[in-house]
């Protein structure tokens, strides 16, 4: 356990993590899989005690990465659409597709700035910002603010919770990783409430 305390503070300390943090961010915003809360929410529960990565870079990286990853995604939905690729043919992807483009229409800045915290959601919501031309000045706005707020508030929970172990670095970050991953799931939850209520009536008359 202590050798891999020391390779995950050794790591920390490298210069080199800041850009696999800014890749994680950016490919994050159109490809779901890549876990770029986890990265940056253990990185931040390692700076918690350590000192490295610099917590305002840590920010200041992920927020970049998130917010070019959110426009690429932009890009790509306005050049392909939301049936190209089978990944987005998928029923839950299709319902994300159609929620959010009815969800554009009516309420556009709350939801990309809260989509941003859910993983599937983000990606669904700025692919159909780019497919059904929602201004792209408005969207780089908004998601200047929701990459700043997501980058913080990663950042933040990372700090919270890895300044309790000091002396374990991995515990640190696995259980700070754990905790965004609940509050994470806890705002889909919301989110897909709120969309189902929306839903019902659209689907009775």
């Amino acid at each position: 356990m202590q050798a891999v305390n020391d390779f995950i503070l050794a790591a920390a300390g490298q210069p080199w993590v800041l850009f696999i943090v800014l890749a994680c961010c950016v490919i994050d915003g159109f490809f779901p899989p890549i876990p770029s809360e986890s990265v940056v929410v253990g990185l931040a529960a390692v700076a918690a005690t350590a000192d490295v990565p610099n917590p305002w870079l840590l920010a200041a990286v992920a927020g970049l990465g998130a917010f070019t990853g959110d426009n690429a995604a932009y890009l790509i939905g306005r050049g392909v659409g939301t049936q190209r690729w089978a990944w987005m043919r998928g029923p839950r992807m299709q319902r994300a597709f159609r929620w959010a483009g009815r969800e554009l229409r009516k309420r556009p800045a709350s939801l990309i700035l809260v989509a941003r915290f859910v993983p599937i959601g983000r990606v669904a919501v700025n692919l159909t910002a780019g497919a059904t031309h929602y201004s792209h000045v408005r969207f780089v706005g908004l998601t200047v603010l929701s990459a700043t707020l997501w980058a913080s508030y990663s950042v933040a929970i990372g700090l919270f919770f890895g300044q309790w172990f000091e002396e374990n670095h991995l515990l640190g970050a696995v259980i700070a990783i754990v905790c965004a991953i609940v509050l994470g799931i806890l705002v889909d939850l919301v989110i897909n409430r709120l969309r189902g209520r929306i839903e019902d009536p659209l689907q009775e008359s």
